[in-house]
């Protein structure tokens, strides 16, 4: 849960102003115990953890082989783990303030409460929506190595410093690749295409190597879609939602029913139809989208002398990145290549 911390400043001389701070303070508290249970893009998609450092690094290592027949007697073989990639993922400073004027306290009475305590609940609200929103842009900007967001430069790397979503992601200590990243026939042959499409990336994303090469298994659970193409959703929440096969008289089962669970990111605004596939499992286990509160909303008032007016600051300090690769694959609906994706 994300905490509010409100400091009060000195000097704060005006009598009006006095029985405003503890309403707005109690204002911006509820608001986001309220917001926090609702959760969003931040609590659905990444991992959200606390950090008490300038940076996190995620320190990738292979596994340990498997266990070898031993003759009576005989020492055990020894095995070691190694590193093998390393990722450190920056926190990023975000501030914003709002105003209450001299006029305003003068002259609105006492309709300056409820005034205030709008802007307060908007302070937050904008507060949790920065969250979610550097996440879906995260997500949403995968296909490039680093990207801008409200004025801070986001790295959306992999730990192997390639783009999130790329058709040649490195593992192991050999020169073997591997894609997160495909493009071919997802939605252009309808609900049977896409049915076909989604198993044939699940297999893609359960067979994802590990630094030793062997297939990590993990079980593709969550879909994706972009926020403007309605098209495509509603393919994908019919083959998802449907308890029998679409487009056939037989009766057959539906394989995809009940296996997913399907988020649209408003913001990801794209020009062709294309989905996302990840494993809420594999994104936990291996450190895949990562979230890190470094200083939640801290809170502060004051007056200011010059222009007697009366202002609220708020500051937090967070990371995102990505800890791994092999935990989510993008893919694009397209019958020519797309630039760094491997044809479906």
């Amino acid at each position: 849960m994300s905490t509010i911390i409100y400091s009060k400043s000195a000097g704060n001389n005006n009598g009006a102003i006095g029985k405003l701070e503890t309403p707005i303070k109690m204002v911006i508290e509820h608001e986001s115990d309220i917001l926090t249970k609702k959760g969003g893009i931040r609590d659905w998609l990444f991992n959200v953890e606390t950090s008490a450092r300038f940076g996190e690094t995620i320190v990738g290592q292979n596994e340990f082989d498997i266990f070898a027949a031993t003759p009576e007697g005989d020492a055990a073989p020894r095995d070691t783990v190694a590193e093998t990639y390393r990722k450190f993922i920056e926190h990023i400073q975000f501030m914003k303030e709002f105003v209450i004027t001299a006029e305003m306290m003068e002259d609105a009475g006492y309709g300056v409460a409820a005034d205030a305590k709008r802007r307060a609940e908007n302070f937050t609200r904008a507060y949790y929506k920065t969250m979610h929103k550097i996440c879906e842009y995260a997500l949403a900007s995968g296909t490039y190595a680093s990207g801008n967001f409200s004025g801070a430069t986001l790295d959306l790397t992999a730990p192997d410093s390639l783009p999130l979503f790329y058709s040649a992601h490195k593992y192991g200590t050999a020169a073997a690749t591997q894609s997160n990243f495909y493009y071919g026939d997802i939605f252009s042959g309808g609900t049977a295409g896409f049915e076909a499409a989604l198993s044939e990336l699940s297999v893609k994303l359960r067979n994802m190597k590990d630094e030793n090469g062997e297939a990590l298994g993990y079980t593709a659970d969550t879909l994706i879609l972009p926020g403007n193409r309605p098209a495509a959703e509603m393919i994908a929440k019919k083959v998802c939602g449907s308890e029998g096969a679409l487009g056939n008289g037989y009766n057959d089962i539906n394989l995809q029913f009940g296996n997913w669970n399907i988020v649209v990111l408003p913001g990801w605004q794209t020009s062709d139809d294309r989905v996302m596939i990840m494993s809420s499992e594999a994104n936990k286990n291996l450190s895949g989208n990562m979230f890190f509160n470094r200083v939640p909303l801290s809170v502060s008032n004051w007056v200011d002398h010059h222009t007697g007016n009366y202002l609220w600051a708020g500051r937090c300090r967070f990371g995102v990145g990505f800890g791994s690769y092999k935990h989510i694959l993008l893919a694009v609906d397209s019958s020519t290549a797309v630039q760094n994706a491997t044809a479906l």
